[in-house]
């Protein structure tokens, strides 16, 4: 399973350990990844996604998951959302 959220593409970044002698070493900042399931108002349905908590907190103040996919760039997006994005477009466009 890849460290990377669904919804923001956020990922591993690497960085120094840093002793108090000042030596170096090299290490991963890893995100702070959550399983959670997140209901689509349009669909009616419920989605499991691995997501981080920044973006958690961001489909909270956007308004719900169709809220934060209608504004997210598909570059960020992983298949599963992509997929969610575009069946969620589809049916407001019937509605």
């Amino acid at each position: 399973m890849s460290r990377v959220c669904e919804l923001t593409g956020k990922g591993p970044m690497t960085g120094n350990n840093v002793s108090h002698a000042h030596n170096k070493t090299r290490r991963r900042f890893l995100p702070n990844l959550n399983d959670v399931t997140l209901i689509s108002d349009v669909l009616g349905r419920s989605y499991k996604l691995r997501v981080s908590a920044s973006a958690l907190r961001t489909v909270d103040h956007r308004g719900g998951l169709d809220a934060f996919l209608a504004k997210a760039r598909d570059a960020e997006l992983s298949e599963k959302a992509l997929k969610i994005k575009k069946d969620i477009a589809k049916a407001q466009a019937t509605a």
